[in-house]
């Protein structure tokens, strides 16, 4: 169907309210198209869209469609699938507790046991209860950082890990054998599964496993102040617990620490945009404080601010948080003999090279990955498995979100939280801002500047914009970029890595992504989200000295706009 066939459908279905077909009614075209021009899609964090009435939206109906391909699934792949049950936890956004009990009554009628808990949790809490439970599957209610508007649905495998392309294939063949979205129908079982209320114990062994993973667990913390935010999300129970049992000296932004969905004391919930720290900032001055942590609503992402020996706050992007923090603790690992002579180091295609040198200066391995931590989750449990493999010892994404310990299997923003808070306490007790902790880091491994750019594409317009810029750059690299020469390419999409006299493959699954090699050293990746509808542009360059501001890597961006008429 097209986009107003689609539209039409909804409007004429007896099975919309009179509701939401008032507010359809009142649409505008532009809004119509985006609408209704697709149906919502599995991207690299699952399905993910705005709130509201239409096909590519997420609503009763989208999530009802989903949750049947799910139970499909699980009772196709697990002979066990009804008693070993499904977790499912959510956040704190608009429809997340609605989308939670919908899903738990589907997979009720398919038989299917589920578990939930009385309140919002964080989606790390989500994968570890998978494991701990001994589930075959786990549903992340979250749209993550995005901002208010949208909401998403994340499913996860019987390890608590989100599900791979391998495994993700036969569910999306699942639901494309499934009528449309206001037509889905079962048979209900006729033992339906039972929904299981969650008490404590779940919590009381997730926050002790992160608790277990401080290095240097009894630092003096007297003078050692901290703000600390959940952006009004699902991390404040267990994060302020933590923070109390092991004695740090935290002050929450107050008017961030309720469940609000509308996130009405912040301008933006997500660590990478600078509008999150103004409230946390504020804060930090009137105590003088030393450290600033923030995580998103999910609890899975990270962001920090620490005050300069000049005393101004300021923050560390994503790529250099993580390689700051994955220094202290294989430094301190090392030291008291805990680090892996056979260790491994996961991140992503996308992250900055910085970390694959301080992993190789400790002798700890580095693998890479596509974007979706999904992909580090899997290879934790391949090596698991095998039982010959190297150690797991630090896994992260660019986008603020690593894994210190393996017990959960998604980025965890509790683990990253309390290991930054002992990172920092660590360099204050030395003297040492976390401004000089860096530059420090940098003198011994290269200036490393890593920066993100991204550009929005809406509608079925803007989708048909995006397929051809990216086209564009797999069918005809540039041969020039800010007058520089792409000395090779990685193609993911064909698996082709290229040089002007040589092609060879890439040993990688397949995306929808491009890297140009530049002659300096530079690099520039470009790839559509696989949760909103945009480009993101990565760019990376190493500097012998410190740079003074982020304008050489502008100017890269600026001259690739320039070649794609963008």
């Amino acid at each position: 169907m097209n986009t107003l066939q689609n539209y039409q459908r909804w409007l004429n279905s007896d099975k919309v309210d009179l509701k939401t077909k008032e507010q359809l009614k009142q649409m505008t075209q532009a809004e119509i198209d985006d609408a209704f021009f697709k149906d919502v899609e599995f991207g690299t964090a699952g399905m993910r869209g705005v709130l509201g009435p239409g096909t590519n939206r997420l609503n009763i109906f989208t999530v009802k469609k989903a949750t049947v391909a799910f139970a499909i699934y699980l009772l196709e792949l697990f002979p066990n699938a009804k008693e070993a049950g499904v977790v499912i936890s959510h956040d704190n956004r608009h429809m997340s507790r609605t989308f939670t009990l919908l899903a738990a009554d589907v997979l009720n009628d398919f038989g299917i046991k589920t578990y939930i808990f009385d309140s919002l949790r964080p989606t790390p809490e989500l994968s570890f209860a998978v494991r701990f439970l001994k589930a075959i599957g786990g549903i992340m209610i979250t749209a993550s950082h995005n901002p208010k508007q949208y909401n998403g649905y994340k499913v996860y495998d019987e390890t608590g890990c989100q599900l791979v392309p391998a495994k993700i294939a036969r569910l999306l063949e699942i639901i494309s054998t499934l009528p449309n979205e206001l037509d889905v129908a079962y048979e209900v079982c006729a033992v339906k599964g039972e929904t299981i209320l969650l008490d404590s114990s779940v919590d009381d062994e997730y926050v002790r496993l992160v608790e277990s993973i401080s290095i240097n667990r009894d630092l003096p913390k007297n003078d050692f102040t901290i703000v600390f935010t959940p952006n009004h999300g699902a991390s404040y129970v267990n994060s302020m617990r933590i923070f109390q049992d092991l004695g740090y000296k935290v002050y929450p932004v107050l008017s961030q620490i309720n469940p609000d969905p509308d996130f009405s004391g912040t301008l933006s919930p997500n660590p990478e945009d600078p509008r999150a720290y103004i409230e946390p900032i504020k804060l930090a001055k009137e105590l003088d404080a030393a450290l600033i942590v923030m995580t998103d609503p999910d609890g899975d992402r990270v962001g920090i601010g620490f005050k300069s020996r000049q005393g101004e706050y300021l923050t560390l992007n994503g790529n250099q948080s993580a390689a700051l923090l994955m220094d202290y603790i294989f430094s301190q690992r090392k030291e008291k003999g805990l680090l892996s002579e056979n260790g491994v180091m996961y991140n992503t295609i996308v992250t900055s090279a910085l970390g694959k040198a301080i992993a190789t200066y400790y002798g700890v391995k580095t693998e890479q990955f596509l974007t979706g931590f999904k992909y580090i989750g899997n290879r934790i449990d391949y090596y698991e498995k095998t039982g010959n493999g190297p150690k797991f010892e630090f896994g992260y994404e660019e986008s603020y979100g690593c894994l210190i310990a393996p017990f959960a299997r998604d980025k965890d923003g509790c683990q990253a939280i309390l290991m930054y808070c002992e990172m920092a306490l660590f360099y204050f007790l030395k003297g040492l801002t976390l401004e000089e902790a860096w530059d420090d880091l940098c003198k011994r491994f290269g200036y490393y500047q890593d920066i993100t750019y991204s550009m929005e594409f809406t509608g079925s317009e803007g989708q048909a914009t995006m397929q051809l810029l990216m086209k564009t750059l797999h069918n005809n690299p540039f041969i020039k970029i800010n007058g520089l020469d792409v000395v090779a390419v990685d193609d993911y999409l064909s698996l082709t890595h290229r040089t002007l006299d040589k092609e060879t493959p890439l040993d990688i699954e397949q995306a929808d992504v491009i890297k140009l090699h530049l002659s300096d050293g530079s690099v520039l990746i470009v790839r559509p989200s696989g949760t909103e509808p945009k480009v993101k542009f990565y760019i990376g360059v190493v500097h012998k000295q410190k740079p003074l501001d982020y304008s050489f890597a502008e100017a890269i961006f600026t001259s690739l706009k320039e070649c794609l008429k963008i």
